[in-house]
């Protein structure tokens, strides 16, 4: 079965965060994509196939842990893949729980993809659950940039996050992983948004992964997704677009821009450049 390999939000040509992508006639049943995920090690690899008597893809995103709901940079690696493919085009995608699309495009350095997420929703943390958060991470909440409380975010797949006053304290992020596999299956979450406000619509972030046996994500679309929403939902002054930069603490620096509207909920696009890896 080929793989194909792609590093999507790529930044100039470099960085990004990798993923499989294999085009399939049928989707292999989940033990196989479960199996195939591992062997290639990424934190997602996206399967896709061609749905009878229809023009969507049937998708499925597998860590070389367990089954996501949503991936927002293995959906953008997808893109990437169907413009080679199949060419630039706007292309139907079907996940397990949602209806999204992805537009691929062929640029002379690789590929740029922009996703349509799911729709997104937030809702505040209790004392309970910040406390959990900030016992892993071994943060205080004097530490913490209360403009940005912190929140369950949505946008395809759940994410927390929590903001902090300084680009110091970003660069610090560090956690044992086993306890961070065990909380966030525990609160039925995909990664932790660490987040750094450098301006009103440009922002730092890591993203702990430790739920599909990652420490750290360089890229995450999905939890860009759900950040935007969120930010929609405080009325944050985002003038319908914000850039953010993650994986430059772990030199894979990743450039991801969100556009969205001012209406409660909507889909948030999510775009960046793709590039192929070499091996």
């Amino acid at each position: 079965m080929d793989v194909k390999r792609i590093a999507a939000f790529s930044n100039n040509n470099a960085g990004g965060n990798p993923a499989g992508v294999m085009l399939a006639d049928t989707l292999p049943d989940a033990a196989t994509m479960q199996r195939i995920a591992a062997e290639v090690g990424y934190s997602e690899t996206a399967f896709a196939a061609k749905q009878d008597g229809s023009d969507a893809w049937r998708v499925r995103y597998f860590s070389p842990e367990s089954e996501v709901p949503f991936c927002g940079h293995a959906t953008i690696a997808l893109g990437a893949v169907l413009a080679q493919e199949h060419g630039a085009a706007t292309y139907q995608l079907k996940l397990n729980e949602a209806d999204i699309s992805v537009e691929g495009s062929i640029t002379e350095h690789g590929f740029t993809a922009a996703l349509q997420s799911p729709p997104t929703h937030s809702a505040p943390l209790d004392d309970a659950t910040i406390n959990q958060l900030l016992g892993l991470f071994g943060y205080t909440r004097d530490q913490l940039d209360q403009r940005i409380p912190p929140a369950l975010i949505h946008g395809g797949a759940n994410h927390m996050v929590l903001a902090l006053k300084s680009r110091e304290d970003l660069a610090a992020m560090n956690y044992d992983l086993d306890k961070g596999r065990t909380l966030m299956r525990e609160l039925d979450l995909i990664t932790v948004m660490l987040v750094w406000v450098e301006g009103d619509r440009k922002f730092h972030s890591r993203n702990a992964f430790a739920s599909g046996g990652v420490m750290e994500d360089p890229a995450t679309g999905a939890a860009t997704a759900a950040f935007a929403g969120y930010l929609r939902d405080l009325n944050w002054g985002h003038g319908g677009r914000i850039e953010i930069t993650q994986g430059e603490d772990m030199g894979s620096k990743s450039a991801i821009v969100a556009e969205f509207s001012d209406t409660p909920s909507s889909s948030i696009k999510v775009s960046g450049a793709a590039r192929t890896i070499t091996t």
